[in-house]
């Protein structure tokens, strides 16, 4: 298939480097003679028909910048065959003749339904705070939220050894621990709870009385938030230990801020050869990295369960408390 126009469009929750794999697709693009169409606020941009032509000065000085400036939104609606129907149509319409999605596990499973039912070409690419892909190593905006997060857990540990108290910490991880494991053993926290692992808020309890009673004077528990609510647990603790618990809730400041070096080199490598395997043929591929290499894998691998040992980084953490 001959390429003239490739559509690029962010989609779902956003992460510090979108931008960089913005400008990286759309100057590659433009480098091989290619048009490019950005399509703003996602999939519900792209059946709403918000469009525009993009040209060299269009991604101009985003590299350091957080967020996306195509906007997100999510399109429940777009699981609907006549909602795909009407983007099919649309696509057509602007002649654009593939598309690279950026985003995490329901962009790509968008782009299944796009590639494989309705034969639009699709390369994905793995812009996700919570590195939950299949087939790559990382994904854009994990190692900024990491950073971002373990900052302010730095911060509250300062608190925590002043006022003597116990720190209930809840990050981002509705499905993932990702997060939650990097920062835990980062930061030197003394539990990481995770939605891959059951916890046992008794044992828990048990260790902080015993730790309090050999003069261990702070504690900072990190949760994941897809493995309970930080409130929750805090007053749990509380009620068990009858020790004072406070609680911090770090929200979505892990999805903002200007990204590190590392989140803009891999945004930037994988905007680039997103567009190359569009040249080349392929559809239906997520890009990422292996072992510093770039690899391609099916869309629908991918979306699968990511395996992640979890169990080393909790023992390694229980170990150094």
């Amino acid at each position: 298939m001959s390429f003239r126009r490739i559509g690029i469009l962010t989609s779902g929750g956003d992460a510090p480097g979108m931008n960089a794999a913005i400008r990286s697709a759309t100057r590659y693009a433009l480098s091989c003679n290619l048009e490019v169409i950005g399509i703003f606020r996602g999939f519900l941009g792209l059946i709403n028909e918000e469009m525009k032509v993009f040209d060299h000065r269009s991604v101009s000085n985003i590299i350091s910048h957080g967020g996306t400036i195509l906007k997100t939104a999510r399109c429940p609606e777009f699981l609907e065959e006549d909602t795909q129907r009407r983007a099919v149509g649309i696509i057509k319409k602007y002649g654009i003749d593939g598309l690279v999605l950026i985003g995490g596990n329901g962009t790509y499973q968008a782009g299944i339904a796009l590639s494989r039912k309705w034969g639009i070409p699709c390369i994905g690419v793995p812009g996700t705070i919570d590195n939950d892909i299949n087939g790559t190593d990382e994904t854009i905006g994990a190692d900024t939220a990491v950073n971002t997060a373990l900052e302010a857990i730095d911060k509250i540990r300062d608190t925590v050894t002043s006022m003597e108290r116990i720190f209930v910490v809840e990050v981002m991880g509705r499905d993932s621990g990702f997060i939650a494991l990097q920062v835990g053993l980062a930061s030197g926290a003394e539990e990481v709870i995770i939605p891959e692992r059951n916890y046992d808020i008794h044992r828990m309890c048990h260790d902080i009385v015993e730790g309090n009673l050999r003069g261990k004077i702070s504690w900072i528990i990190i949760v994941a938030e897809g493995a309970g609510s930080a409130e929750k647990i805090a007053a749990q603790i509380t009620e068990i230990t009858s020790l004072e618990t406070r609680v911090a809730v770090l929200g979505h400041v892990q999805r903002g801020g200007s990204p590190t070096a590392k989140d803009r080199n891999l945004a930037t490598r994988l905007g680039a050869y997103a567009v190359e395997l569009l040249i080349q043929g392929a559809t239906a591929k997520a890009v990422g990295v292996q072992s510093n290499q770039l690899t391609a894998v099916d869309l629908e691998f991918a979306v699968s369960k990511k395996n992640v040992d979890c169990d080393v980084f909790l023992q390694l953490i229980k170990k150094l408390t």
